[in-house]
């Protein structure tokens, strides 16, 4: 006990020894050796010492990290300007007794327009590693911290998780500018407000707040800021980090955030009063409150006719049963309520489950079991081999499983109508939802069957009722039920209906349209309940 208290003594005396300095030297060389030593002599970081002017009277050092700038941006704008292209005039001329190399440096030779001056020592390595190069002078306790970020970056692409088959194919990337740019070229409104910090003593993450000034709840916005202030993590490495930080409810299988790929789904999200959550590093960005209903909607939904987005998200609430309840019901139904099934369909299920030496529910969660280990694989495998495996392994083992008496062929419709419903789900993280709770129902369908399928689907309900996302209930509009916002729950109305946010969400922009102009707005309200016709 004594060695350890010991040891640790001299690791604190050791830590509190080293030498901290709040800001920069006034020398030139000092300051280089202090931050090549706090760096470790790493060789990505290079330091570069020069003279400026016609008669090398000003020292300069540069510092940049290579891989994140921009090598001609560096050579041409900074190096070719401070070494040659400096006259001796334009000094001779600007030199008075209240200027400084450092003022005419600023004022007549740098000329990118991002650029900032720092003095603290903390700022130098923070903007040093995030892709910004450092200009020091001798006899100057100052530095000019450039804009040269230029690291390689993947291209806008189509969106692998969230594919549509009308629609824009452009998805998010790891770049966070890019990701502003492609909201900034969809709404082209000053009101669209985006405010960016670091998060992440270690990895310094810039995370970016987006939100409609005008349109978004004043009381969410101010939730969303709290809730990222309380953060204090060494490191943010994805948006899903941050999900995990500022969820309502930790314990509950349905997420609270919303997550997509697309930036037209986060455009429509911000025009109905959400906030967008940007985090650098990661090509999903976060959407709040995210409501239960929103998980069944797709991007497609409004591109398409109002008929038949109707149609598809009335399919997608069946999948989510089914998905959920398919394994449960039949266990329930032939372990205990026999006589609700047809005599020929009984006759037909009891043949084939003559040689099966499992109960229902041992059968059901075996092939459930194997049909997620199969799942993981295909995900997991390269992506030539993954699909084709997946589907070969599921045919090759339930027709083995059947042949070898160990599953029925019924229960393997069973697992494969299950299967299917589950892909139905737009979202990815609410179909994993759907998964856990299969399984749960599973365990109540073969204890108290048909009376336990029902007790769980009431003890879902009252939690999902019970759920908040910033502070809006989970299941608006449906409870609290409110009769405007029905238009795009389960039925999608034409484009001409939709003229109102939701009313939970945004209490002081509700209706969809320009009051500013002078056009009457009873005109505007007899347009669409003509339903689209001409107006007289």
């Amino acid at each position: 006990m004594f060695k350890w208290k010991k040891l640790f003594q001299k690791k604190e005396h050791s830590e509190q020894g080293k030498e901290s300095v709040p800001y920069l030297y006034n020398a030139l060389q000092k300051n280089m050796d202090y931050i090549k030593q706090t760096l470790g002599g790493s060789t990505d970081v290079v330091f570069r010492n020069f003279h400026a002017g016609e008669d090398g009277s000003i020292k300069l050092g540069l510092i940049f990290t290579d891989g994140l700038v921009k090598d001609d941006f560096i050579h041409d704008y900074i190096l070719k300007t401070l070494m040659s292209e400096i006259r001796e005039t334009t000094f001779k001329h600007s030199v008075t007794k209240h200027n400084s190399n450092f003022d005419l440096l600023r004022k007549y030779a740098l000329t990118n327009a991002e650029m900032e001056v720092i003095e603290e020592m903390d700022k130098v390595f923070n903007h040093l590693l995030s892709g910004k190069t450092i200009l020091l002078l001798d006899d100057c306790s100052k530095a000019f911290s450039i804009d040269s970020r230029g690291w390689e970056a993947r291209k806008v692409e189509e969106p692998s998780s969230q594919a549509v088959v009308r629609g824009p194919k452009e998805g998010f990337t790891e770049t966070l500018r890019t990701n502003t740019a492609l909201l900034r070229r969809r709404i082209k409104d000053p009101n669209l407000w985006i405010k960016s910090k670091p998060i992440g003593t270690k990895t310094q993450t810039d995370v970016a707040v987006a939100y409609m000034n005008g349109i978004a709840s004043d009381e969410i916005v101010k939730e969303v800021y709290k809730r990222l202030n309380k953060i204090d993590v060494d490191s943010i490495l994805d948006s899903g980090y941050i999900e995990e930080l500022i969820q309502d409810e930790t314990y509950s299988p349905f997420p609270t955030v919303y997550n997509t790929e697309r930036p037209d789904s986060i455009a429509a999200g911000l025009l109905e009063g959400r906030i967008a959550i940007i985090v650098d590093g990661s090509p999903f960005v976060l959407l709040v409150p995210a409501l239960f209903i929103q998980f069944f909607q797709s991007a497609e939904d409004y591109y398409q006719r109002a008929d038949f987005a109707t149609l598809v998200r009335i399919i997608r609430y069946l999948s989510f049963f089914l998905a959920l309840l398919t394994p449960s019901a039949y266990i329930a139904l032939t372990t205990y309520h026999q006589e609700m099934i047809p005599t020929s369909l009984l006759i037909s299920l009891s043949s084939q489950r003559e040689g099966v030496p499992f109960p229902a529910f041992v059968e059901a969660l075996i092939m459930e079991l194997t049909f997620e280990i199969l799942r993981e694989a295909g995900v997991r495998l390269p992506k030539a081999v993954g699909s084709a495996i997946s589907i070969v392994g599921a045919l090759v083992l339930g027709q083995a499983a059947v042949e070898a008496g160990l599953v029925s062929s019924a229960m393997v419709i069973v697992v494969s109508l299950t299967a299917i419903s589950s892909f139905v789900s737009p979202s990815f993280n609410f179909a994993i939802s759907i998964r856990m709770l299969r399984f749960g129902f599973m365990v109540l369908a073969a204890t108290f069957g048909l009376y336990g399928i029902l007790l769980g689907v009431i003890a879902m309900v009252l939690h999902l009722t019970s759920l908040r996302s910033f502070g809006v209930p989970y299941m608006s509009p449906m409870a609290p039920y409110v009769k405007s916002d029905q238009k795009d729950v389960i039925l999608r109305f034409p484009r001409w209906g939709l003229f109102s946010r939701p009313r939970l969400i945004n209490q002081t922009n509700i209706i969809r349209e320009d009051t500013s102009k002078p056009e009457p707005t009873s005109t505007k309200r007899k347009f669409f309940k003509r339903k689209g016709r001409k107006k007289k």
